[in-house]
C-alpha cells in the first residue's frame, strides 16, 4: 500500500529511542523527509546516522527539550529553514515517574503536565501555521492507555495525559477545514525502555521478581504479549498518510485488547 508519504516532511519529537525512534524509522521507510530531536544531542545524532544508513533517509536532527517552549520554537525554525514546510507532526515525550497518589506531591503533577500536555500544545502551535498555509497536515499525539483506563501506580500519567485528548479534539474540530487532521495514539504495554523502567519500579516497590511483574501485565493482555514498537509505528504512519484523510479527532489504542471498555 502506497501511503503517499514520499517526500513529505515529518517531524518526530523525542525520537532518539523507544516509540519515537520506531515512528521515525517507519516514516523514513515510507520515504518521508525527517526532522527528529531529543534533549540528548549525541543520542539524536546517532539516531540520525542510523536512519540515514539503514533507510537512506534525509534527516534533520537537533537537540530539543520538549519541556522548553523556546527550544521547540528554535527547533521549528531549524526544520523550516531546512525543508521550507512541515506536513506531519508526531508529538511525543517521555512518561512521568511511576507512583501512587500517596507517593507524589502537587508539584509533581505540574511537572507531568509540562512534560506530557504542554509539550504537545507547544509543538502544535510551532508547526500549525505551515500546515494551515498549505492546507494539508497531520498531527498525531502519542499518549497512553491511561487516557481510557487509569493504571495502578501511574497517578501522574493518569492525570497529565487526559488533557492531550481534549487538545487533539479541539484541533480536529477547528482545523479540519484546512485539510489538517489531529488524532491520538494510545499505547498499552509496548516493549520499550520506558516499560522496562516501570517493571523495575514495581519490582522495587513490591519485592517481586521481574519475571513475576511481567507475567502479571501480560496476563491482562488478550494478545498474550507486549507489543512491538514497530506495531505502534505502523499505525502512526497510516494516520500520517493520504489514506487516513477522514480519520479525525480519534484516540486509537494499540494495546493488544487490554482495554476492556466499550468506547
Amino acid at each position: 500500500m502506497d501511503l503517499g508519504l514520499k517526500n513529505k516532511v515529518a517531524v518526530v519529537m523525542a525520537s532518539s529511542r523507544g516509540l519515537g525512534f520506531a515512528v521515525a524509522e517507519e516514516l523514513a521507510r515510507e520515504g518521508a523527509r525527517l526532522a527528529i530531536c531529543s534533549r540528548d544531542g549525541d543520542a539524536i545524532g546517532a539516531a540520525a546516522e542510523h536512519l540515514r544508513a539503514s533507510c537512506n533517509a534525509e534527516v534533520c536532527a537537533g537537540a530539543c527539550d520538549v519541556e522548553d517552549a523556546a527550544a521547540i520554537d528554535a527547533f521549528a525554525r531549524k526544520v523550516i529553514d531546512t525543508y521550507g514546510t512541515v506536513h506531519v507532526l508526531f508529538t511525543n515525550a517521555g512518561g512521568p515517574p511511576p507512583g501512587t497518589v500517596a507517593d507524589v506531591v502537587p508539584a509533581d503533577y505540574s511537572r507531568a503536565v509540562s512534560l506530557n500536555l504542554m509539550s504537545a500544545i507547544n509543538c502544535a502551535y510551532a508547526f500549525l501555521p505551515y500546515m494551515k498555509e498549505q492546507r494539508w497536515g497531520r498531527i498525531i499525539a502519542s499518549t497512553s492507555i491511561t487516557v481510557k483506563q487509569p493504571l495502578p501506580a501511574l497517578a501522574l500519567s493518569n492525570v497529565s495525559r487526559v488533557g492531550v485528548i481534549a487538545f487533539i479534539k479541539s484541533l480536529a474540530v477547528e482545523y479540519a477545514q484546512y485539510g489538517i487532521t489531529a488524532n491520538a495514539v494510545a499505547p498499552g504495554y509496548i516493549g520499550t525502555e520506558r516499560v522496562a523502567g516501570l517493571l523495575d519500579a514495581r519490582v522495587q516497590r513490591e519485592g517481586i521478581t521481574r519475571e513475576a511483574a511481567a507475567h502479571d501485565i501480560v496476563a491482562n493482555i488478550p494478545a498474550g504479549r507486549m507489543g512491538d514498537p514497530k506495531e505502534f509505528a505502523a499505525l502512526v504512519a497510516f494516520l500520517a498518510s493520504e489514506r487516513a484523510s477522514y480519520i479525525n479527532g480519534e484516540t486509537i489504542l494499540v494495546d493488544g485488547g487490554m482495554y476492556r471498555g466499550l468506547m
